[in-house]
């Protein structure tokens, strides 16, 4: 199977959808334009793999924290991941999350519309949830995966000279808040073998 990402650099951050969005934004780690102030809705990657029976998505947001930080978890706030099966970039599936409290102030939560899944995923953050054979998620803190050398970055634009370290990692020590979503991989293709694949955050308004 092949799995294509809508943009060259292998990650998409459409934002903006159907439920009342206030507007449409996108970031991608230091060039927030203007999203520092909501880190909720702040994209910083959006990965996705498969092995035979599995497809696996991962949409991290809220980066550039000190280890150790407390996730960011906003109940406003809808993260959906669209996969195009036909290659018109238009979403056949949307698989929705939330998160919300319970009557004790404590975070969950809820996966909607994922293949292979017993209905909804709804549990607390911080723990692996299973549902089905091959069902699982995980909302909460990891270290940001991505890597990337910043001071070679501008010293490359400086100088007009390659200039990256590949032993100097930015983002090393630095956690993003990561919702991981692991499903059928059959359930979710339906059959296609070229899948499109991106994600998006909505703020609902009021």
């Amino acid at each position: 199977m092949r799995i294509r990402f809508r943009s060259p650099v292998a990650k998409v951050f459409a934002i903006g959808l159907a439920i009342a969005a206030t507007s449409v934004k996108a970031a991608d780690h230091l060039d927030p334009g203007g999203m520092d102030s909501d880190a909720a809705t702040d994209l910083t990657d959006f990965y996705a793999w498969h092995t035979d029976d599995t497809f696996v998505a991962v949409i991290t947001f809220a980066g550039l924290v000190a280890a150790g930080t407390d996730p960011v978890f906003d109940d406003g706030v809808l993260y959906t991941v669209h996969i195009d099966r036909d290659g018109d970039g238009v979403s056949e599936l949307d698989i929705h999350t939330r998160f919300g409290t319970n009557e004790d102030d404590e975070w969950g939560v809820q996966v909607e519309s994922l293949p292979g899944a017993e209905g909804l995923v709804v549990g607390p953050v911080g723990e692996v949830l299973e549902s089905g054979e091959r069902v699982r998620v995980f909302a909460g803190p990891r270290e940001d995966p991505f890597f990337f050398d910043f001071d070679g970055y501008g010293n490359t634009l400086a100088t007009e000279t390659v200039a990256f370290d590949p032993t100097n990692d930015t983002f090393a020590g630095t956690n993003v808040t990561a919702i991981v979503l692991e499903m059928d991989l059959a359930e979710a293709a339906d059959g296609s073998d070229n899948l499109q694949v991106w994600a998006s955050t909505a703020r609902k308004e009021g």
